[in-house]
This record gives structure tokens, C-alpha cells and sequence, in this order.
């Protein structure tokens, strides 16, 4: 398989550089796919502000993510459990794809543009059908910012109703923090997109023969969270509002999270996909250690406030009988802790 790329830096003199893809021009020799590139030049306005190193050429595809088929038609990459760094380039989410018999829905896009460029290798090994949509499930960067391939294919993006306005109100500082954790060279290119679709409550898609349904929740894990079910296989999509090994992470409201996750434990799935371990969990017995986790946080929250601790003293020892049964431990927790805290003592 050949594909088109484009060779950009942030700056000519002294770099870094890398291939980019120019997604769409995919052909199984170089000279088809040098003829499609001629036939239909690319927009590469999206790559504003990188200097181009060389004009669009074909090559043989690059690299692909990992992806395991949990349920007919339906695939996960599972990331690392880990803090996004130089090693593992940012990868650290789990992502995935559902084929219909028209079309695809990718459910996640991963840290940097390179994972996104990857996903759609993968989806290219397995299906010719246009992937007409991508699903941001919330607005943390390690999920939403490989999207621009897809964008730039012609895909729709579904998210929350809050989505865009958090993408906005955070892009620059996820960037540059990443830029710093994962490096320069793996962030090239990669920009935050704008939704297409903002999900208030509920909306369907069809990708032929096989319906999604999105679901947008109130404030939970952020305030941005959405949630795809695949009717045919009952297999639901959860992101980060189920963890799996990886410490949870609170960014929303701790009861809020708490409500969301007793409701959907009444759901009748036959799998879901967390954010972060996984790749997927029976249902309802892989919410048991969430559901532990969140109650143990709530309980010794309380607990600190009745007994007058400041906030310095309480983070020390809220969740802590959690922490052998969960990676990144020392990472999440005094967070979860502060934001609990803040939400629980001035209820």
C-alpha cells in the first residue's frame, strides 16, 4: 500500500521534521497514487504556521497502531497505562473504530496527529469505507487531538455540547504542556478541531445497517462526557468515564461522576471500553473498582472535612487504602482529593 505524505518542520534551518500524512490518496502501487495526487491536490492550508521541507510525494504507508477486534466489527487500541512522555510518544488511550456496511465511526483520535494518522492506517488495512465520522468522547487532549486526518478527509466530529468551548478555552496549554512531555518532533502538526455536531442529549447515526447511539452526560468525569453505543453488539464506548488499572481522574463532579456511573451500570451491555486499561470490561462487574474508588474518595472526604482538616493536611490521607490497587497512584489521587474536597465542603 502507497500513500501520500508531505514533509514539514517547524522551522527549516534546524527542524525537527516529519512525514505527514495527506489522508485520502491511498492506492496499492506508487504510480496510482502519484496519479491521484495530481488529479486532486491537497488542501494544505491546515498546516499553516510549519515550513513544508518538500512537495507532496507517495510512499509506502507508514506506521499503523495495534488494534484487536473485541466484537464483530468493532476494534480497540489499547494505550499504555502511563504518563504521556518522550518513550511512549503520547500514546496512552485507548481508541477505536466501528465498520458498518457503508461507512466507519472512529471513536477517539489519541495525543498528537501522528496516532491519528496511524488509526487511519489501521482502519485502511481492514475496510475501504469512509470513515464519515469521529467521535471526541471528551475534551482531555489525549483523546481529541489526533483528529486532523480525519478532519481533513471529510469526516463529521460528534461531541458533547460543551466540547468546543473547553477545546477552546484549553487547546494552547495542552499543546505546549505536551509539546514539553512528548516532544516537539511527535506534536508536529497536531491542532485541536472544531465539532460539527454538538450532542445536548441524544443523536443516532447509521453507518449502514448498524446504529450508533451518543449520549451526553451531565457533569461527571468533565463536564464534556459522551458515551457511544453500538446497538448491534451492545457495546458501549464509555472514555474516560470508566478507568481500567489507570488511576481515575477527576476533572468534573465527584457525585456527579458517581450518579453517572450508578445509571450506567443499569444499562444491559455486553462490553464497554474504558478511557485507559481495558481494552474491554465485562458489564456491570468491571464497574466494581470504580464504583469502590469513587465511594472510598467521597467517604474519606467527608470524613477529613467533619474532622476540620485543611485541605494541605486531608489530601494526604483521602483515598489512600486505594492506592496498591491502581497505577499512577501518586499521579491522580491528591488531584481527586483537592477537587473533591473543594466540591464537598462548601455543599
Amino acid at each position: 500500500m502507497f500513500e501520500a505524505v508531505i514533509a514539514l518542520c517547524i522551522s527549516l534551518s534546524d527542524g525537527p521534521c516529519r512525514d505527514h500524512l495527506l489522508p485520502g490518496y491511498e492506492a496499492t502501487t506508487q504510480a496510482e497514487c502519484i496519479t491521484s495526487l495530481e488529479a486532486r491536490p491537497p488542501d494544505l492550508k491546515v498546516f499553516e504556521g510549519l515550513a513544508v521541507q518538500s512537495d507532496p510525494n507517495c510512499t509506502e504507508a507508514g506506521e499503523t497502531l495495534r488494534v484487536v477486534e473485541i466484537a464483530p466489527g468493532v476494534f480497540v487500541h489499547m494505550g499504555a497505562v502511563e504518563e504521556p512522555d518522550h518513550s511512549n510518544r503520547g500514546d496512552v488511550t485507548n481508541l477505536g473504530f466501528i465498520v458498518g456496511d457503508t461507512s466507519v465511526a472512529v471513536i477517539d483520535t489519541g495525543t498528537a496527529r501522528w496516532m491519528g494518522e496511524a488509526l487511519w492506517r489501521s482502519i485502511r488495512q481492514r475496510t475501504d469505507k469512509p470513515a464519515t465520522h469521529v467521535v471526541l468522547t471528551h475534551m482531555h487532549p489525549d483523546h481529541v487531538l489526533g483528529a486532523g486526518p480525519f478532519v481533513e478527509a471529510g469526516a463529521k466530529v460528534i461531541g458533547h455540547k460543551n466540547l468546543s468551548r473547553a477545546l477552546s478555552d484549553r487547546q494552547a496549554n495542552y499543546l505546549e504542556s505536551l509539546t514539553r512531555l512528548v516532544g516537539a518532533a511527535d506534536m508536529l502538526g497536531t491542532r485541536a478541531v472544531p465539532v460539527d455536531i454538538a450532542v445536548e442529549e441524544q443523536f443516532e447515526i447509521d453507518l449502514g445497517n448498524r446504529k450508533l447511539v451518543f449520549r451526553a452526560w451531565p457533569m461527571a468525569h468533565t463536564g464534556s462526557d459522551l458515551t457511544v453505543l453500538d446497538q448491534q453488539t451492545k457495546t458501549l464506548f464509555a472514555g474516560d468515564l470508566v478507568f481500567d488499572r489507570h488511576t481515575p481522574a477527576l476533572d468534573g463532579r465527584l457525585r456527579g461522576w458517581r450518579a453517572v456511573l450508578s445509571e450506567m451500570e443499569s444499562i444491559e451491555l455486553a462490553r464497554v471500553v474504558p478511557g485507559h486499561g481495558g481494552p474491554s470490561l465485562e458489564w456491570p462487574l468491571g464497574a466494581a473498582p470504580m464504583t469502590r474508588y469513587l465511594e472510598v474518595l467521597e467517604t474519606d472526604t467527608r470524613t477529613a472535612i467533619e474532622a476540620g482538616q485543611r485541605l494541605g493536611e486531608a489530601v494526604k490521607v483521602i483515598g489512600r487504602s486505594e492506592k496498591s490497587l491502581w497505577a499512577l497512584f501518586q499521579a491522580y489521587n491528591p488531584r481527586n482529593a483537592t477537587v473533591a474536597f473543594t466540591e464537598l465542603e462548601w455543599e
